[in-house]
């Protein structure tokens, strides 16, 4: 079981793997990334992101999918987790988000990728925290070679991030007009939501960006006891998704899945990464 601070757990049914030579760490990182700073836009507050976790592919190197963690949890138990999947020409990169106050657990302090106010639709959203973010996971994508397929993917907030930076891609631009350079291929988020699914940072519908979203593949798995992110924000960020023009998503739903991973949804999101990476296998 990962146990995780503010109260949340996540709940593993397997047992995951000690950490291995296929399993390097990046101490670092700078407080804000270059490509907040670009265009002289810079974030307000300064952000220190935690050490980076990356399972190196044990075959061709065809893919490579930065994941990221829940609220309070950080990269390394997830690198550890994703070293066991069967999937050897994915390259796994696992960051670790900041420190910094939550507002929703008056202002404790831990590893949250953005502030989150309420949990209400109606709430104002830390876009700028969630701007920083996605233009962490992006540093990382930039890096990577140009034949390699790239993806984002997360549990719960950091699902949320994933699910954010699909809608920066697919507009071409951080919610702050910063440009998202990036091409992603896929996008996985378990027990998540759509932020700022009332706002207007979800892609217009010009033509272009009809052809972005519709064209990139979405995979959302959501648990029906689901009791920390409920299942109808799943669902209805789903809904709202698809009718922004991300026409190639799916929602597959766990009936009887709290707020936790369990092996038959790994193992469906190896299936779906395989299929839509169209990885060769171990060569």
């Amino acid at each position: 079981m990962m146990k995780l601070e503010c109260g949340i757990s996540s709940h593993v049914f397997f047992s995951l793997a000690a950490v291995t030579g296929c399993i390097s760490i990046i101490v670092n990182m700078n407080s804000t990334d270059r490509y907040l700073k670009s265009g002289g836009i810079t974030a307000s507050r300064a952000l220190e992101f935690g050490p980076t976790y990356v399972v190196k592919p044990k075959g061709k190197h065809q893919a490579t999918i930065v994941w990221l963690h829940g609220l309070g949890d950080d990269g390394s138990s997830w690198a550890q987790l994703l070293e066991t999947l069967p999937l050897p020409n994915i390259k796994w990169i696992c960051p670790t988000s900041p420190v910094q106050p939550l507002t929703l657990y008056n202002g404790l302090s831990t590893t949250t990728w953005f502030d989150v106010i309420e949990k209400s639709e109606d709430a104002s959203q830390d876009v700028e925290g969630m701007d920083a973010s996605a233009a962490h996971v992006l540093s990382f994508l930039s890096n990577e070679p140009l034949n390699v397929k790239l993806g984002v993917g997360g549990f719960s907030m950091g699902a949320a991030t994933a699910i954010y930076s699909a809608s920066c891609f697919a507009r071409g631009k951080l919610g702050n007009g910063t440009s998202y350079s990036a091409h992603l291929d896929v996008v996985v988020g378990l027990s998540g939501w759509l932020p700022c699914a009332k706002f207007e940072h979800l892609p217009d519908l010009s033509n272009k960006v009809k052809g972005h979203a519709a064209s990139l593949p979405i995979l959302l798995c959501h648990g029906k006891g689901d009791d920390v992110v409920q299942f109808r924000y799943g669902e209805k960020s789903a809904k709202k998704l698809t009718s922004a023009g991300f026409r190639n998503l799916t929602l597959k739903t766990f009936p009887s899945l709290g707020h936790y991973i369990i092996p038959e949804e790994m193992d469906e999101v190896s299936s779906w990464l395989i299929s839509n990476l169209e990885l060769e296998g171990e060569s």
